[in-house]
Formats: structure tokens, C-alpha cells, sequence
């Protein structure tokens, strides 16, 4: 609920101790636990209210369930969550497939690059390059 770390929580006993004194403290914190004792037994009579007054049906409601967000994340993305892992399955699978397919390239330009003369490195390795003509159809344009 509280996301207090052990310097947090140092600190603030520092503070308290600074603020209330040593003689006070203890009262304080005494005064403290009851409140949150009291506030923790009024949410939990007000649950069992709720689900008294919804009636059948509604025994095991949980008030959590009512927010938002822990609404969608138990209702929807629970169902989705076995496609995510297949489409993550998936995305890997294809991934490691590229990598491979890219690897066997790499293999087969440097298999060309050794070639024998009159062979493919010959017409990549040529100093003028080769004109290619193309057929010139002066009625089409």
C-alpha cells in the first residue's frame, strides 16, 4: 500500500521523535493503532454490509473488484494474457527464423565473392561497369 523504504521510515521516526518529544511517542503511537484498527473494522463491516443488501450472488465480493483498473485486469486481461504469450512465442520463433535466413545470405554473397573466374565475382569485382541498354520504343511515349 505504502511504498516506505527503510530510510524513509528512519527518517520519519526521526521526525516524530523531533516533532512529539520522547515523553509523547508512545502515546502518539498508541492513538495511532487505533485508528487505523478502527478505520480497518469500519471497511470491513461496510464489506459485509454491501454484500448483505446485494444480496445472493454477491457473497464473495471482493470491494478491490470495484476499481477500475483491478476490474479490467481480472476480467479482460486475464483472457488475453495466454494469446499475448502465443503471439510472444511466436514473435521469437519468427525472429530467430530472420536471423537465420540473414545469416545464410551473409554465407552465400561471401561463397560468391570466392568464386572462380568468368564466374559472378568477376562482374562484381569489373572496373567499367557494364552498360545494359534498354529497349527504346519511341511510338509508346
Amino acid at each position: 500500500m505504502f511504498d516506505i523504504g527503510a530510510p524513509e521510515f528512519l527518517l520519519l521516526i526521526v521526525a516524530a521523535v523531533i516533532l512529539f518529544g520522547p515523553e509523547k511517542l508512545p502515546e502518539f503511537a498508541r492513538k495511532a493503532a487505533r485508528v487505523v484498527s478502527y478505520v480497518r473494522n469500519i471497511a470491513g463491516n461496510a464489506q459485509s454490509q454491501l454484500g448483505k443488501e446485494l444480496g445472493p450472488g454477491f457473497e464473495d465480493l471482493d470491494v478491490r473488484d470495484l476499481n477500475p483498473r483491478t476490474f479490467i485486469q481480472k476480467h479482460l486481461l486475464d483472457d488475453v494474457e495466454p494469446i499475448v504469450a502465443d503471439v510472444k512465442s511466436d514473435l521469437t520463433s519468427a525472429t530467430s527464423m530472420g536471423k537465420a535466413a540473414s545469416q545464410d545470405v551473409t554465407d552465400a554473397i561471401e561463397s560468391a565473392k570466392t568464386m572462380t573466374a568468368g564466374g559472378p565475382a568477376d562482374v562484381m569485382s569489373a572496373s567499367t561497369p557494364t552498360r545494359v541498354l534498354t529497349p527504346f520504343d519511341s511510338d509508346a511515349t
